[in-house]
């Protein structure tokens, strides 16, 4: 039902309102601002550095050279599209629904999942093999955007985003990997790096849970697109896709087949539309944020069908097996330069590689005790995030540094180094 949920939306009524909008630091005013708190941090991060790399970061295809198909930047545009339309409805706060929105994968890593586990198994090398997720996106997505990420000041000094609670909170509780029903924000306030694991706590708002289940709504449609592009999926697919389709959504109330859903050409769009307003019916603050069984059923069902059409299909493979030496180089050729990085001479160690040189050196400069003047000739206000001279935490420097790479930078330093 229409604005359903206006009396737990996050406002100054909520008794969470306090809390939601709590910054680590107060952030400056301008004088003239109109924007609400959540407005400032859609802007700070429409307006950082990572989140502008997304444009060529992996979706599901790596690297793509063709235009049409989604990269990353397009498919948090298409969450915050879901999740609007969804919070809208509802009655929610649009301003924070969106903020989370436009920055949930800030902290992706280059050449998508695949690359996030690359970094996670380079990062097990050290902990073992049955330790906990090491790196994963969520949670780096709230790190870059406590300490990586920076925007000047109005008098010129670069500091971090300093964005609310609340989004960050929903930066590092959106994953939307696992199937789950009738979700409910938690009522705690906690210290999100305790957060071990992704997945298993809920957002502590409910426009963090509309972005949560907006991430799948968005991802399972779009992907469809793009495999008939390259043509990943066969005519046995497509048969496959035509009976999920007709087996769980594809018949009416009335029992009359829904034909414009069970062509060759299932129309993803109008599927997206259905989940969200099966989403919106469905909803209460007393249920939580559901679907009805038949769409529950059938999201389960493209899901399993994507894993196993799309996101296991050869092509995919085998290019995962060339970002794995991508960033598995990129990591080996950082850390053995860790000497160098230690007696300031890191420039000697890397010249043959200049581009990723010189943006390594400035990444330690910024980020880690590199350089001690670098607060005065730089003017980042912002603490010392890596000691160089710890392995772990230089390893962990060398990680991070390699994430924020986009697919395509990622595979020129690779070429820099592999190429005589």
């Amino acid at each position: 039902m229409r604005d359903s949920f206006a009396n737990v939306r996050c406002d100054s009524l909520n008794k969470k309102w306090n809390q939601a909008i709590t910054r680590e630091t107060p952030i400056y005013g301008r004088g003239n601002d109109i924007r609400s708190q959540f407005e400032r941090d859609y802007t700070r991060i429409l307006h950082c550095q990572a989140y502008r790399r997304l444009k060529h970061k992996t979706q599901v295809f790596f690297a793509p050279h063709n235009d049409h198909v989604c990269t990353r930047m397009e498919h948090v545009l298409h969450v915050a599209s879901v999740a609007g339309t969804i919070a809208k409805y509802l009655g929610l706060n649009e301003d924070l629904t969106q903020s989370i929105a436009i920055g949930h994968d800030i902290g992706h890593a280059p050449f998508g999942h695949h690359g996030e586990d690359c970094l996670n198994s380079l990062m097990e090398q050290k902990t073992g093999a049955n330790a906990p997720k090491k790196f994963w996106h969520e949670r780096n997505s709230l790190f870059f955007a406590d300490y990586i990420e920076t925007l000047q000041t109005p008098d010129g000094a670069e500091k971090p985003l300093n964005l609310t609670y609340a989004v960050r909170d929903g930066l590092i509780c959106h994953c939307g990997e696992i199937d789950q029903q009738g979700i409910h924000p938690r009522d705690e306030a906690i210290n999100l790096y305790d957060i071990k694991r992704p997945g298993l706590v809920q957002p502590y708002t409910w426009e963090g849970c509309v972005v949560k289940l907006s991430d799948k709504i968005a991802f399972l449609g779009r992907d469809i697109e793009d495999a008939r592009t390259y043509h990943i999926l066969d005519m046995g697919s497509y048969r496959q896709l035509r009976e999920i389709v007709a087996e769980t959504v594809g018949i009416t109330r009335e029992g009359k087949p829904l034909s414009h859903r069970s062509g060759k050409a299932v129309n993803t769009t109008v599927l997206i539309n259905d989940m969200i307003v099966d989403l919106c019916e469905q909803s209460t603050p007393e249920k939580g944020l559901c679907f009805s069984d038949q769409y529950f059923r059938f999201i389960t069902e493209l899901k399993r069908f994507s894993f196993a059409n799309i996101y296991n299909h050869w092509r995919l493979r085998e290019f995962q097996k060339y970002a794995s030496n991508v960033l598995g180089t990129l990591h080996d050729t950082l850390i053995r330069a860790q000497t160098f990085a230690k007696n300031g001479r890191l420039p000697r160690a890397l010249s043959n590689y200049p581009k990723l040189g010189k943006t390594f050196e400035d990444w330690l400069v910024r980020y880690t005790n590199y350089a001690p003047d670098r607060k005065k000739l730089f003017r980042y206000e912002t603490p010392v995030v890596f000691d160089i001279s710890d392995n772990e935490s230089y390893q962990k420097c060398v990680i991070e540094f390699i994430s924020g790479m986009t697919d395509q930078f990622a595979i020129e330093c690779y070429e820099e180094i592999i190429t005589f």
